[in-house]
């Protein structure tokens, strides 16, 4: 294993205290917790907290700051966050209008993330609400998850509610226009080479060097088949059919594309296979209301990468995906 580290045990404590250090303009770190929280205070505002275990930044912390998330928090690498800590984060995103959880569906984030709103409540009399975001259309079941998974369309909803709640939306508007999108949002992700975990200090799992693997987690769960090496335009052709049927787009439908770096694919190769798919939308007569390539969820040094499409039902999406944020990594 080679990683630029101290101690393996260390890595989430001094990665949390470099980020605060380094971005001291935007966030801080809650004093005692693994909880990172934007200065701006947005008081009268529902404020939005996300999490869950690291090693996908920048998810969520980079999407700290005015017009997205009040607060991240942080749980160790892959590790859904304890309650106490996602309580935390709750208190440090209030500011007198409820706060709203986007909850990436894993069974430990959504079981932690619930049980810190009920404390929220009854302890501080804090209005609390959530989505349960679950995009990835690859499995249903896989391991530590009940149903499809959350991954990195979790991003987009980390922007469209927090324009919302930043233009002054109720806690109501905010559930339910995150509920919409959620709904309206399907990702495929694949690797071709595992992630190696600091304190593992090995690969998750096994690929052969001219082998992939489709509909991978971004924890390394299995996804639903293992090839050989495939052109990007062959991968695209794939995933665009999965995609364009869960959605039902046909010619005329718009959407948001994100072709999503898993943490060690070069940027180079993301945009030869956002080239494809933008191609592709462009034949089927798809619209494009905006594309984001670049790494918004990743799996620490997973090579591989994953296409996030939303189906735009409401023009005002587009205008919040547009909509001015001061964060690290929007």
């Amino acid at each position: 294993m080679k990683k630029i580290i101290n101690k393996p045990e260390n890595v989430v404590d001094e990665m949390l205290n470099g980020l605060a250090n380094a971005h001291s303009d935007l966030v801080y770190r809650v004093e005692g917790t693994d909880v990172i929280a934007r200065h701006y205070a947005g008081d009268g505002k529902v404020g939005l907290i996300s999490g869950g275990g690291s090693g996908h930044e920048p998810s969520h912390a980079g999407f700290v700051g005015q017009g997205m998330l009040s607060a991240a928090v942080c749980g160790a690498v892959f590790t859904s966050p304890s309650v106490d800590q996602v309580y935390e984060g709750i208190k440090a995103a209030d500011r007198g209008a409820g706060v709203f959880m986007v909850v990436k569906n894993y069974t430990g984030d959504v079981m932690n993330f619930e049980m810190a709103a009920e404390m929220a409540k009854d302890e501080d009399n804090i209005e609390v609400e959530y989505v349960i975001v679950n995009d990835d259309i690859a499995v249903e079941d896989s391991t530590w998850t009940e149903g499809r998974r959350g991954v990195a369309g979790t991003v987009l909803v980390h922007k469209i509610a927090g324009a919302v709640a930043d233009n002054g939306g109720s806690l109501a508007d905010v559930k339910e226009t995150a509920e919409r999108v959620n709904k309206n949002l399907a990702t495929l992700g694949l690797a071709l080479e595992a992630a190696t975990t600091p304190e593992a200090g090995k690969k998750g799992f096994e690929l052969a060097d001219d082998e992939i693997e489709f509909g991978i987690g971004i924890h390394g769960e299995p996804g639903y088949r293992k090839e050989k090496l495939h052109t990007s335009l062959e991968t695209m052709e794939e995933f665009y059919g999965k995609l364009k049927g869960a959605l039902e787009l046909t010619e005329g439908s718009e959407i948001v594309v994100m072709v999503n770096g898993m943490g060690a694919t070069p940027l180079m190769e993301q945009y030869v296979f956002a080239n494809d798919v933008l191609n592709q939308l462009a034949e089927d007569g798809v619209k494009v209301a905006k594309t984001l390539v670049g790494d918004y969820m990743t799996a620490i040094d997973m090579a591989g990468l994953s296409l996030t499409f939303l189906k735009v039902e409401d023009p005002k999406w587009v205008e919040y995906l547009n909509q001015e944020v001061h964060t690290i990594a929007w």
